[in-house]
């Protein structure tokens, strides 16, 4: 079966590295599992913001490295490459986009905003990665873009409203 719409079920999440590429569960939303898989960043990226900067941008490159590997191989055990279930990417993106992030309930959200903005939107090269660059690494290297993207205009903000 080669179709994005395959409807995944619970015996999907029996499986660890699926279990976490389809966001611990998110991803079997029947709406918008990109953007319920990046509500499930949320309290990982509250988990870790307390964190030292670096150690910080450490575990959000790590989560991004692995996710290589991690949605490569559910792509495969679905049969589905970059199936709206595996949500691993938005996640990883969620927590590139709030790397140095201020402090604030509002940061995070426009933060989320901004990466669903990119993600959802895919403005170039976003949209040539997501139908050029196959496996893992195009699964997660669209929403890298993406993240850096929302990444570059959080930080735009937070210059302007924070030094003004």
């Amino acid at each position: 079966m080669n179709t994005k719409n395959r409807r995944l079920t619970l015996a999907d999440l029996k499986n660890p590295v699926n279990f976490m590429t389809l966001g611990f569960g998110s991803g079997l939303s029947k709406y918008a599992p990109g953007t319920m898989g990046t509500l499930v960043a949320v309290p990982i990226y509250l988990l870790l913001q307390p964190l030292p900067l670096l150690y910080y941008i450490a575990i959000a490159v790590g989560v991004s490295l692995a996710g290589i590997w991690l949605c490569d191989y559910t792509a495969k055990t679905l049969g589905i490459h970059d199936h709206p279930g595996i949500v691993w990417d938005e996640i990883a993106g969620y927590l590139l986009t709030m790397v140095a992030a201020p402090a604030g309930w509002q940061w995070i959200v426009l933060g989320f905003c901004l990466f669903r903005l990119f993600d959802i939107w895919k403005p170039w090269p976003i949209k040539w990665i997501d139908h050029k660059v196959g496996g893992g690494f195009g699964i997660m290297l669209d929403d890298i873009v993406a993240a850096l993207f929302a990444w570059g205009i959080l930080q735009l903000v937070a210059i302007l409203i924070l030094s003004a």
